[in-house]
Parts: C-alpha cells; sequence; structure tokens
C-alpha cells in the first residue's frame, strides 16, 4: 500500500541557511494548493507567567503585518479564492492556506509577514485580549470541553502541559506589546520553521518564494522545555447536568518511541470505533454510556491515553470499573481480530487523510519537526503492520505499569466517587479483581 497518488513525485526537504525548512509536495491532476507554515514551538515553553501568550499571540498576528490591516490581509488571501487560518497548540503554532496556484505567490508573502513582521498594535491588543477572554469563558460552559481541560490539569499538575492553552486572566494582562514582540521571535524562530506546499505547485518556484519570504528572519535558538511528568490525580466539578461528564487518562509514550504505533493500535482496540472494546462493552451490550470512545496523545517525549464518557450520573462508578477491566485485559490478552480491524482503521486514516491538500501538508510538517525527516506511506503501513499481539501486549504493559492515572468528572455529585473508582482500580492493578461494580 503506498498510499501516494497516481504520478506523484514523493515530497523533498530543503533547509534554507538560517535553519527553515522547506516541503515541497507535488500533487498532479489537481487545481489548488495548500501552504503551511509551522513553527515547532507553542504552549508548553511557557511558563506560569506567560501561561496563553502563545495563542493571544497568534490572535494578534492576524490584526496586521507589514503596513497591511487585518481587513487588508484578509482581503488579500480571499480575493484569490483563498482561505487562511491558524491554531496554536502546545508543540506547534501553525498556519495555514488554501488557494489557487496564482495565489500561492501571495500566499507566501502575507503568511511571511504575519508571522515575521506582525504589527502588534496595543489597541488591538486590548480588544484581543477580550476575545480571548471570551473564549476562556465559552470553553467553560462547554462541559464536555471542560472535562478535558479538568483532566489534563489532574495528569500534568503544575507544568505547562496541564495549564489550558488559552491561559487566564493574569496572565494574559501581563503580555504587553514588547512582552509578545520578544515572544514572538523566540516562538517563531526560522530554526524551528517548516513550510510545506501541497498540491498544484512547483518545486522551483516554492523554493524562490521561500528564499524571498523567509531567509532573512534570524534563528532565536533556545533549549527545550522542561521534561513533562504525569503525576495522576482527580478533578470533579458539580453541575446541575442531566448526564456526567467523565474522562480517565493514564500515562502515554512520545510520538518517537519505538512502541508509539503499538500504543496507537491498543487506543484503537480500546475505544476507536463502533467495534471497539469500550462501545461493545459500555454501550452496546451493558447501556451505560451514551458516548465512549477513547483517543492518544503524542508529544516529542511523552504522551497519555484516554477515555472519554458521557453517561447517566448513577452509572459512572459502574462504567469506570469497567474502563479500567477492559483496559487491564487488553494489555494482557488482545484478539487477534481486534488487532487485525485496529491496523487497517489506522492505515485507512492515514492514507484518507493524505486525500486532504491540507491535511497532507499539516502531516509533513508534523514529521520534519517530530522526526526531522519524512516518513514515506509504506514504512508507515510496515509499522502498523508490525503491531502484532506481542507489540500491542508490551506497549500496554508500559502504559498501566506505573499504576498512574488522572481523572475528571464534571455533573452531578452521585458521579463524583468514578473519579477514585478508575484511579484505585489502575492502581491496584487488574490481578485485584474488579475495583467497584
Amino acid at each position: 500500500m503506498s498510499g501516494r497518488l497516481r504520478g506523484a513525485e514523493p515530497p523533498r526537504i530543503h533547509t534554507l541557511a538560517n535553519g527553515v525548512r522547506v516541503v515541497c509536495d507535488p500533487v498532479p491532476g489537481l487545481q489548488t494548493v495548500a501552504l503551511v507554515v509551522a513553527a515547532g514551538r507553542g504552549a508548553r515553553w511557557e511558563g506560569r507567567r506567560e501561561s496563553g501568550w502563545s495563542h493571544l499571540l497568534e490572535h494578534m498576528v492576524f490584526k496586521g503585518a507589514a503596513g497591511r490591516t487585518a481587513r487588508q490581509l484578509a482581503d488579500a488571501i480571499e480575493s484569490g479564492g483563498g482561505q487562511m487560518n491558524a491554531e496554536t497548540g502546545f508543540e506547534r503554532t501553525v498556519f495555514h492556506v488554501r488557494t489557487l496556484p496564482e495565489g500561492l505567490d501571495e500566499a507566501s508573502g502575507l503568511l511571511s509577514d504575519i508571522v515575521l513582521r506582525p504589527t502588534l498594535d496595543p489597541d488591538d491588543l486590548l480588544r484581543e485580549r477580550h476575545v480571548v477572554l471570551q473564549e476562556i469563558a465559552e470553553a467553560e460552559d462547554a462541559p464536555d470541553d471542560l472535562v478535558f481541560e479538568m483532566a489534563q490539569e489532574a495528569a500534568f499538575e503544575g507544568q505547562a502541559l496541564g495549564r489550558c492553552i488559552l491561559g487566564d486572566a493574569a496572565s494574559l494582562k501581563r503580555a504587553d506589546v514588547d512582552a509578545l514582540r520578544q515572544w514572538r521571535r523566540f516562538l517563531y524562530s526560522p530554526d524551528r520553521l517548516v513550510v510545506v506546499a501541497s498540491g498544484a505547485i512547483d518545486e522551483d518556484a516554492l523554493l524562490r518564494l521561500a528564499e524571498r519570504d523567509f531567509a532573512s528572519a534570524e534563528p532565536q535558538p533556545s533549549p527545550s522545555p522542561e521534561p513533562a511528568l504525569f503525576t495522576g490525580g482527580i478533578r470533579t466539578d458539580d453541575r446541575s447536568l442531566e448526564q456526567a461528564n467523565l474522562v480517565f487518562l493514564c500515562p502515554g509514550m512520545g510520538a518517537t518511541d519505538p512502541d508509539a504505533w503499538a500504543a496507537q493500535v491498543f487506543v484503537e482496540c480500546l475505544g476507536g470505533g463502533m467495534a471497539s472494546r469500550l462501545f461493545q462493552e459500555a454501550r452496546e451490550a451493558r447501556g451505560l454510556a451514551y458516548a465512549v470512545d477513547a483517543w492518544g496523545e503524542f508529544w516529542s517525549d511523552c504522551g497519555m491515553v484516554g477515555v472519554f464518557a458521557g453517561c447517566e450520573a448513577g452509572r459512572a462508578v459502574e462504567l469506570a470499573a469497567l474502563v479500567a477491566d477492559q483496559m487491564q485485559d487488553l494489555a494482557e490478552s488482545p484478539h487477534e481480530a481486534e488487532l487485525a480491524r485496529a491496523r487497517a482503521q489506522l492505515k485507512a486514516a492515514q492514507f484518507m487523510a493524505a486525500e486532504s491538500l491540507l491535511t497532507r501538508a499539516e502531516q509533513a510538517a508534523h514529521q520534519v519537526l517530530t522526526h526531522g525527516r519524512l516518513i514515506p506511506a509504506p514504512e508507515i503501513a510496515a509499522r502498523i503492520d508490525a503491531c502484532n499481539a506481542a507489540a500491542v501486549r508490551r506497549a500496554g504493559a508500559r502504559l498501566l505499569e506505573p499504576g498512574l492515572a488522572a481523572a475528571a468528572v464534571l455533573g452531578p455529585g452521585a458521579a463524583h466517587p468514578a473519579a477514585e473508582t478508575f484511579r484505585r482500580a489502575m492502581k491496584a492493578g487488574r490481578s485485584a479483581g474488579p475495583a467497584v461494580t
């Protein structure tokens, strides 16, 4: 299974003198282009004092750059048929434009202006700070969003990974224009920038644009963030809701870990679809939850495996015990049929994503920033196919061996003991028998 579109040339990496890496990914037969500029730094580099600055900066750079106003920036992209957006994560800040081929010149210049030459006006800062505070308030009003923040805060207490990417009122107030200018130079340093174009592009033309727009920036090297430590813990919030929202977390592993692919297969077996263990046991067989799924986060040096569920408050403890038992049983006894399904689902997700220009550009940026290279589709398929029962047992044992867990419950008080039920079950291990039923 190649995952490549017929006739496409393999993408290549070029490095500018200042460290900016440029990836050209031509895809024949298409009439659009996706351009991504990804910075390999994000909220994880923030101290408590700077919490939320990376996300606030992402807002601010769109307010004006290189002498153009926010309206002029938007007009420049949209008048050529393009669409522009950005997102801030813990380890990356990503800007992207989707446009017609003739709009690539404008898009490259505009993204370089936004990333390297933003205006950062004090009046704009006052307005955008207020916008972000509204965003924080909106997130706090959404139970099925807030419960994830609660769980991660418990999992990585006192660390950047445990803080909300949006920050808080106190930390945002400390961000003045001068501080954000300095933060921009650090966050978007060219030695951590990757420029990727996928679609109807010419490699020589892309390299000329990259030299023109990104080669003059000066690097601002910085050490890596402190290693993360999964602490585990419990967070609960009593809300008058019809249902309880539950999140259970266990420590995971980094994206470059040899067992990372097997851990993804573990997650897929556990709660990756309608045929997964949790969906079949918790929803179909017992009717414990109206929604239940599992996911994994794989950062540069660490990760986590999580389960989300929404259920009736009075059955939350039973559900927590079931989740713990299924995780422990899967780590001991994965079935070949479920492994085959999980491997097929992972490969399908990888290769279906390649049909989206924006997704393939973002994947290329992620691979360069995380692995220092592009990973060919056949290699991805081979790594997934190598995840047999022994590999998944090994990954599962590593996920559960520390006996650490974080849990968050948001909803009626009757559901709150589910957090402690899960934590105790994971600490005791399966040999101790079911936690609570």
